[in-house]
């Protein structure tokens, strides 16, 4: 099932129409693994009627990965393909037979190609230059190594100045849910967005005639299927000594996510900590967050970072499953019980603060906020914690917002808790202490609001109440 990514298509379909700086391109699509790259790679080539040939490296020989290569572009069986000393000698003979017919060529994994021939890149590189460039090729690059993806744009890289284009793949957005899961109600898909995110391998790995419960139970938690076994999967393609940084991301997932308390919790010195936290950030399973009131001079140097798992899956994985993985699955309802006593809270704590921080961002950048912000994300400091903040630095304005995924509609209590209490604290946390400063307040409610609620946060104070219907309907 092939859902969303029509940006992605637009630029792909752009790339043939380009003239500049030749018919000639050399593309790099590169994402997690999962992402659906190759599934969006075969749409669109099948989708228009330039020839196309897809090729994806393994990791075996290199004379092998060649012959395959020429094999698949000739349409041909590997045995009848003639056998390469280099990458040179190949790229020579597909330069020879493409010609200046136009042609796309994706060459997916292509990490994997330069690991069993260093000279793998610097052969294409000099093919580019000689061959290539002057043709009708689109030459499409594509790898799930992120780090190995990104280095090849990078001024060491052998193709450094011959890329024209990028594209980093991103998981689908919470509205792509709905495709998925049809018949599941906003807080399901709240709930299935903050497990497994919007990875279009795993929404599809869920069966939608049942419950998010059930599919915990019967299909993540399932012995030999693919969910238990993807953490580590993920790591051990990137990393080495993968057990150091497996016990950094169960550190972070139970919860620890300063520098000490993760030191502490994975048992390894912070004078080593800060490489894997390092290696775990180029690979975008973790991020550093800073209060979104740290202002931009001090946000390179700012001590009150705080290390999360970027990933949903991960999330749920190392908070639940990754303590018990030793156990399953011959204590499975102890899991479960768990699972079914602590989801509600994950939800609220996690994805459904991130929903409404993407809601504001969209808001803001549509116009429907009172000022654009600068940047969205959360508050803490030793006086106050606050879920959902909107700075706009220049004007001096800040949006406050809090998240109640309870089950109870959020009352008159709460908004003044907000206002009353947490924004002067708020203020003294700002520069100048909040002087000259304008606050906006907004709650995000998975039940709603009562009407005192209403009255206080909306009439009152001109503030915003944005109930879950109304959340899910305007995120894109």
């Amino acid at each position: 099932m092939f859902i969303e990514r029509q940006k992605e298509l637009n630029f792909f379909n752009n790339i043939l129409t380009r003239q500049r700086p030749g018919p000639a391109q050399m593309i790099l699509l590169y994402g997690r693994r999962r992402v659906g790259k190759t599934a969006l790679l075969l749409h669109w080539v099948e989708s228009n009627n330039t020839p196309y040939t897809y090729w994806s490296a393994e990791k075996e020989p290199a004379n092998l990965q060649r012959r395959k290569l020429y094999a698949r572009l000739q349409n041909i069986p590997v045995r009848q393909a003639p056998i390469f000393d280099s990458w040179a000698e190949l790229w020579e003979a597909v330069a020879n037979l493409i010609g200046q017919k136009r042609h796309i060529l994706i060459l997916d994994e292509i990490p994997y190609a330069a690991e069993g021939d260093p000279a793998t890149l610097s052969a294409l590189q000099h093919a580019w230059d000689h061959y290539f460039q002057h043709s009708n090729i689109v030459l499409v690059l594509c790898g799930s190594q992120i780090k190995a993806m990104e280095a090849l744009q990078f001024h060491q890289s052998p193709l450094f100045g011959r890329l024209t284009g990028q594209w980093h793949l991103q998981p689908l957005p919470f509205a792509a849910l709905s495709k998925f899961l049809p018949d599941w109600s906003p807080e399901e898909r709240v709930a299935a967005f903050a497990v497994v995110g919007g990875v279009p391998a795993y929404l599809n790995w869920l069966n939608p005639e049942i419950s998010m419960a059930e599919n915990i139970r019967q299909v993540m938690l399932d012995e030999g299927g693919m969910f238990l076994a993807e953490p580590a999967f993920l790591l051990y393609d990137e990393v080495r000594e993968p057990q150091s940084y497996l016990a950094v991301l169960k550190a972070i997932g139970l919860g620890h996510h300063t520098l000490g308390d993760i030191s502490n919790a994975a048992m390894i010195a912070t004078s080593h900590l800060s490489t894997y936290l390092a290696r775990l950030q180029d690979l975008k399973m973790v991020e550093r967050r800073l209060p979104a009131t740290t202002p931009p001079a001090q946000r390179r140097h700012s001590r009150q970072g705080r290390y999360h798992l970027q990933d949903p899956f991960f999330r749920f994985y190392f908070r639940f499953v990754a303590p018990f993985y030793d156990y399953l699955p011959f204590d499975n309802d102890k899991l479960l019980a768990k699972i079914k006593q602590e989801l509600r809270a994950f939800v609220g704590q996690t994805t459904f603060e991130e929903l409404a921080q993407q809601w504001v961002w969209q808001q803001g950048k549509a116009g429907g906020l009172p000022f654009v912000p600068d940047i969205v994300g959360s508050h803490w400091s030793r006086r106050v914690q606050v879920d959902v903040v909107a700075v706009n630095w220049a004007e001096r304005q800040i949006l406050l917002g809090e998240c109640k995924w309870g089950h109870e509609a959020v009352s008159r209590q709460i908004v003044r808790e907000l206002i009353e209490r947490k924004m002067p604290l708020v203020a003294r946390d700002l520069p100048d202490e909040g002087a000259g400063w304008k606050f906006h307040h907004a709650l995000f409610a998975r039940a709603g609001f009562t009407e005192a609620a209403l009255a206080e946060l909306v009439e009152a104070n001109h503030g915003l109440a944005i109930d879950l219907p109304t959340l899910a309907t305007q995120l894109v």
